[in-house]
């Protein structure tokens, strides 16, 4: 387009600085809504493959919900990122069908996946210890959200091991 009056140059500035921060923010959204799609299964707010490897150890039945025996259970949760799966290892343990402790182990294959498993870990003890089996799934922990299918897809694991 051919103009016959020239805009001022710090309005040329202004409007293309405020177009590169839309668009920066639109793509952001974009990578977000296109990162957090499901994989496979039934959940849709924090999905991954199916958990594999799984071993419990069992002490007495819980009393509530489910009714799970009493134990601690490790199991492993794969979940996709935009560069390719990861997978982390989930132990939970359990007494009267609540957990009274989590570890988290992260086994990244990539550097922005070890810096988003690191918060994760950092934070999902506060999000899950003292919460009945049941009712433990998460969304996003501390700042990240796709470990978080990993993790439920664990969890989920762990509930099968469990139940009594």
């Amino acid at each position: 387009m051919i103009r016959a009056t020239a805009v001022p140059r710090s309005l040329r500035v202004t409007a293309a600085a405020a177009s590169v921060a839309g668009l920066a923010l639109l793509a952001g959204c974009a990578g977000q809504a296109d990162a957090e799609q499901p994989v496979s299964g039934s959940n849709p707010s924090a999905d991954a493959t199916p958990a594999t490897g799984s071993t419990g150890s069992s002490g007495g039945t819980g009393a509530t919900g489910g009714t799970y025996t009493d134990g601690t259970y490790t199991a492993e949760g794969t979940y996709q990122t935009p560069e390719g799966p990861e997978t982390i290892t989930v132990e939970l343990t359990i007494a009267s069908d609540a957990v009274t402790a989590v570890e988290v182990t992260g086994e990244p294959t990539r550097r922005e996946s070890e810096q988003y498993q690191s918060q994760f870990i950092g934070g999902i003890s506060d999000a899950v210890v003292g919460k009945n089996l049941d009712e433990v799934k998460v969304d996003r922990v501390a700042g990240s959200s796709l470990t978080s299918g990993g993790f439920n897809a664990a969890v989920e694991e762990i509930r099968t091991d469990a139940a009594a």
